[in-house]
Protein backbone atom coordinates (compact mmCIF):
# COMPACT_ATOMS: atom_id res chain seq x y z
CA UNK A 1 0.00 0.00 0.00
CA UNK A 2 2.83 2.39 0.50
CA UNK A 3 3.93 1.75 -2.91
CA UNK A 4 0.30 2.57 -4.03
CA UNK A 5 0.38 6.28 -1.65
CA UNK A 6 3.54 7.28 -3.44
CA UNK A 7 2.43 6.59 -6.68
CA UNK A 8 -0.59 9.04 -6.09
CA UNK A 9 1.73 11.55 -4.24
CA UNK A 10 4.66 11.36 -7.45
CA UNK A 11 2.18 12.91 -10.05
CA UNK A 12 1.09 15.47 -7.23
CA UNK A 13 4.31 16.49 -6.02
CA UNK A 14 5.70 17.24 -9.64
CA UNK A 15 2.60 19.25 -10.30
CA UNK A 16 3.41 21.23 -7.47
CA UNK A 17 7.19 21.49 -7.39
CA UNK A 18 6.95 22.20 -11.35
CA UNK A 19 9.23 25.83 -11.59
CA UNK A 20 8.29 27.02 -14.80
CA UNK A 21 4.82 28.50 -15.25
CA UNK A 22 2.81 27.96 -18.10
CA UNK A 23 2.42 30.36 -21.28
CA UNK A 24 -1.15 31.70 -20.95
CA UNK A 25 -4.21 30.36 -22.96
CA UNK A 26 -6.24 33.09 -24.65
CA UNK A 27 -8.46 30.88 -26.44
CA UNK A 28 -12.25 32.23 -25.69
CA UNK A 29 -14.17 30.10 -23.80
CA UNK A 30 -18.02 29.97 -23.55
CA UNK A 31 -19.11 30.61 -20.24
CA UNK A 32 -17.43 32.18 -17.55
CA UNK A 33 -14.41 32.36 -15.22
CA UNK A 34 -14.75 32.06 -11.64
CA UNK A 35 -11.35 32.04 -9.75
CA UNK A 36 -10.11 31.92 -5.60
CA UNK A 37 -8.54 29.58 -3.76
CA UNK A 38 -8.82 26.03 -3.03
CA UNK A 39 -7.57 23.13 -0.42
CA UNK A 40 -7.90 19.83 -1.08
CA UNK A 41 -7.69 17.40 1.57
CA UNK A 42 -7.98 13.07 1.37
CA UNK A 43 -7.80 11.87 4.61
CA UNK A 44 -5.56 8.99 5.39
CA UNK A 45 -7.11 5.41 4.58
CA UNK A 46 -5.81 2.04 5.69
CA UNK A 47 -1.96 2.54 4.87
CA UNK A 48 -2.02 5.37 2.98
CA UNK A 49 -1.12 9.19 4.43
CA UNK A 50 -3.50 12.01 3.85
CA UNK A 51 -3.01 14.37 1.23
CA UNK A 52 -3.62 18.03 0.92
CA UNK A 53 -3.08 20.53 -1.75
CA UNK A 54 -3.49 24.37 -1.52
CA UNK A 55 -3.88 26.64 -4.56
CA UNK A 56 -5.38 29.33 -6.59
CA UNK A 57 -7.61 28.42 -8.85
CA UNK A 58 -9.07 30.28 -11.95
CA UNK A 59 -12.23 27.90 -13.04
CA UNK A 60 -13.03 28.86 -16.95
CA UNK A 61 -16.59 27.82 -19.16
CA UNK A 62 -19.14 25.25 -18.57
CA UNK A 63 -18.87 21.54 -17.28
CA UNK A 64 -19.01 20.69 -21.02
CA UNK A 65 -16.01 22.22 -21.89
CA UNK A 66 -13.90 24.23 -20.25
CA UNK A 67 -10.46 25.12 -18.59
CA UNK A 68 -9.20 24.42 -14.27
CA UNK A 69 -5.91 26.53 -13.80
CA UNK A 70 -4.37 25.64 -10.46
CA UNK A 71 -1.44 28.46 -9.45
CA UNK A 72 1.06 28.95 -6.84
CA UNK A 73 1.22 31.67 -4.52
CA UNK A 74 2.67 33.99 -6.45
CA UNK A 75 0.51 33.31 -9.26
CA UNK A 76 2.04 31.29 -11.72
CA UNK A 77 -0.11 28.73 -13.53
CA UNK A 78 1.54 25.30 -12.32
CA UNK A 79 -0.93 23.45 -14.17
CA UNK A 80 -4.00 22.99 -16.48
CA UNK A 81 -7.13 20.83 -17.09
CA UNK A 82 -8.46 21.78 -20.41
CA UNK A 83 -11.76 19.42 -21.14
CA UNK A 84 -14.03 19.80 -24.51
CA UNK A 85 -16.69 16.42 -26.04
CA UNK A 86 -13.57 14.10 -26.65
CA UNK A 87 -10.67 15.90 -24.93
CA UNK A 88 -8.91 15.73 -21.87
CA UNK A 89 -5.62 17.04 -21.62
CA UNK A 90 -3.51 17.95 -18.22
CA UNK A 91 -0.72 20.68 -19.59
CA UNK A 92 1.87 21.10 -17.22
CA UNK A 93 5.76 22.66 -17.71
CA UNK A 94 6.38 19.31 -18.69
CA UNK A 95 3.87 19.04 -21.64
CA UNK A 96 0.24 17.53 -22.16
CA UNK A 97 -1.07 14.42 -20.56
CA UNK A 98 -4.33 13.41 -22.63
CA UNK A 99 -6.59 11.42 -19.64
CA UNK A 100 -10.18 9.84 -20.81
CA UNK A 101 -12.32 12.41 -18.53
CA UNK A 102 -12.30 14.63 -16.13
CA UNK A 103 -12.79 12.12 -13.54
CA UNK A 104 -9.64 9.94 -15.08
CA UNK A 105 -7.48 13.59 -14.58
CA UNK A 106 -8.15 14.16 -10.99
CA UNK A 107 -8.46 10.97 -10.13
CA UNK A 108 -4.55 10.18 -11.64
CA UNK A 109 -3.19 13.70 -10.14
CA UNK A 110 -4.91 14.08 -7.29
CA UNK A 111 -5.31 9.88 -5.71
CA UNK A 112 -9.45 10.82 -5.67
CA UNK A 113 -11.76 12.25 -8.36
CA UNK A 114 -13.66 15.20 -7.93
CA UNK A 115 -16.67 16.63 -9.72
CA UNK A 116 -15.15 19.12 -11.95
CA UNK A 117 -18.54 19.67 -13.83
CA UNK A 118 -20.44 20.13 -11.22
CA UNK A 119 -17.93 22.64 -9.29
CA UNK A 120 -19.54 25.09 -11.87
CA UNK A 121 -22.87 25.28 -9.70
CA UNK A 122 -21.71 24.47 -6.83
CA UNK A 123 -19.75 27.94 -6.44
CA UNK A 124 -22.78 29.50 -7.51
CA UNK A 125 -24.73 27.74 -4.30
CA UNK A 126 -26.91 25.57 -6.79
CA UNK A 127 -26.71 21.77 -7.24
CA UNK A 128 -25.77 20.67 -10.39
CA UNK A 129 -28.71 19.98 -13.03
CA UNK A 130 -26.49 16.53 -14.37
CA UNK A 131 -27.54 14.28 -11.52
CA UNK A 132 -30.36 13.99 -8.51
CA UNK A 133 -29.76 16.23 -5.23
CA UNK A 134 -31.30 16.21 -1.68
CA UNK A 135 -31.67 19.46 0.40
CA UNK A 136 -29.71 19.14 3.38
CA UNK A 137 -29.86 22.92 4.80
CA UNK A 138 -27.32 25.02 4.97
CA UNK A 139 -26.56 23.26 1.33
CA UNK A 140 -27.39 19.51 -0.45
CA UNK A 141 -26.32 16.15 -1.19
CA UNK A 142 -25.26 15.16 -4.61
CA UNK A 143 -23.04 12.59 -6.43
CA UNK A 144 -21.90 11.36 -2.88
CA UNK A 145 -20.64 14.50 -1.47
CA UNK A 146 -22.24 17.19 0.71
CA UNK A 147 -21.97 20.24 -0.10
CA UNK A 148 -21.95 22.97 2.84
CA UNK A 149 -23.51 26.71 2.33
CA UNK A 150 -23.50 28.02 5.61
CA UNK A 151 -20.82 30.50 4.80
CA UNK A 152 -21.60 31.00 1.23
CA UNK A 153 -22.14 34.88 1.73
CA UNK A 154 -18.41 35.09 2.54
CA UNK A 155 -18.09 33.40 -0.74
CA UNK A 156 -17.03 30.21 1.28
CA UNK A 157 -18.07 26.58 -0.33
CA UNK A 158 -17.14 23.43 1.80
CA UNK A 159 -17.49 19.58 -0.11
CA UNK A 160 -16.89 16.48 1.37
CA UNK A 161 -17.21 13.20 -0.02
CA UNK A 162 -18.71 10.91 2.30
CA UNK A 163 -16.92 7.65 1.25
CA UNK A 164 -13.86 6.64 2.32
CA UNK A 165 -11.50 8.28 2.23
CA UNK A 166 -13.03 11.23 3.23
CA UNK A 167 -12.34 14.11 0.56
CA UNK A 168 -13.05 17.56 1.78
CA UNK A 169 -12.89 20.18 -0.49
CA UNK A 170 -12.92 24.04 0.77
CA UNK A 171 -12.88 26.98 -2.13
CA UNK A 172 -12.69 30.72 -1.33
CA UNK A 173 -13.97 33.10 -4.15
CA UNK A 174 -12.85 36.08 -5.37
CA UNK A 175 -15.48 38.46 -6.04
CA UNK A 176 -14.91 41.68 -8.36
Amino acid sequence: MKRRALALALPLAALLAACASLPADKQPLPGETLSGRLALRVDASGEEQPRSVVAGFELQGVAEAGRLNLSTPTGQVMAQARWQPGRVVLVTPQGETPYASLDALTREVLGESLPVAALFDWLHGRPWPGAGHVAQPPGFRQLGWAVDLARFADDTIVAVRESAPLVTVRVKLDRS
